[in-house]
């Protein structure tokens, strides 16, 4: 009789643990609850900002990849082939890199990066340069206080 429990409690401790389990489940808060009131989609930052250098904002959207799970870096599809850059303003959240493909809904600043360049290096250039110059000028970056997973 005891060979038949511990053969029963040794496979049933086999099949627990083959079991794969989701590290990252739904409705997971890394830093504030984000509030949800006025909330856009990733895509639509971009035209939503227009002039704008700063906004406060609350966005949804997929993340394509962690960068680097201490401090929460990370990119958001923002469509088009656009992406938005974004990490949290406290360094001590630490995001699963299992989050990449994952819908969130993050709360923070979305902020155009500044350009500092006069573009002098592109002087007397054609049309390929020109484009890689309003490709920089398209980057944006959000500083994220709080996300809640999807």
């Amino acid at each position: 009789m005891k060979p038949l429990i511990l053969l029963s409690a040794l496979l049933l401790s086999f099949a627990v643990s083959a079991q794969q389990h989701n590290a990252v489940p739904h409705g997971m808060v890394y830093g504030s609850r984000p509030n949800t009131v006025g909330m856009m989609d990733a895509s639509k930052v971009y035209a939503f900002m227009d002039t704008k250098t700063r906004i406060s904002t609350t966005i949804k959207g997929k993340i394509i990849k962690v960068t680097n799970p201490k401090g929460g870096w990370f990119e958001l599809d923002a469509g088009n082939g656009k992406y938005i850059a974004a990490h949290f303003k406290t360094y001590n959240v630490n995001i699963p890199t299992d989050l990449a493909g994952h819908t969130v809904i993050i709360e923070g600043v979305a902020e155009k990066q500044f350009v500092a360049d006069d573009n002098q290096h592109l002087a007397g250039g054609g049309g390929k340069q020109q484009s890689e110059k309003t490709d920089r000028n398209q980057i944006l970056t959000f500083e994220v206080t709080g996300m809640s997973v999807q």
